[in-house]
């Protein structure tokens, strides 16, 4: 059975909900997880981005680049309006993943 790839944009962003950060990956638990212990330096480890907000899932690697380039276009406010529209609290997603021992 060929193993199905999935991939993901997401937006993070920090405790004060100030800054806000696209990326994309074909693991979101393993690139949130890198994210929160830092291990990824830039732009995400130095403005401690690391509050999953938001994410969609693409079944193919160009579908997920061409949305990810599309999202970093944006402006904050329009990136805040399309979270709103699934996560109005702007929770963290992944708050209790480390809980469920799904590493």
């Amino acid at each position: 059975m060929k193993k199905i790839i999935e991939y993901f944009v997401y937006i993070l962003t920090n405790n004060k909900k100030s800054m806000f950060y696209v990326g994309q990956s074909n693991n979101l638990i393993r690139r949130t997880w890198q994210h929160k212990h830092k291990l990824i330096n830039g732009f995400t480890k130095k403005y401690n981005l690391d509050k999953l907000v938001y994410y969609e899932i693409y079944v193919t690697l160009e579908q997920a680049l061409k949305r990810e380039k599309q999202l970093k276009g944006w402006t904050k406010v329009k990136k805040i309006n399309l979270i709103k529209k699934i996560n109005p609290e702007l929770k963290d997603f992944s708050d209790d993943w480390w809980h469920k021992n799904l590493m």
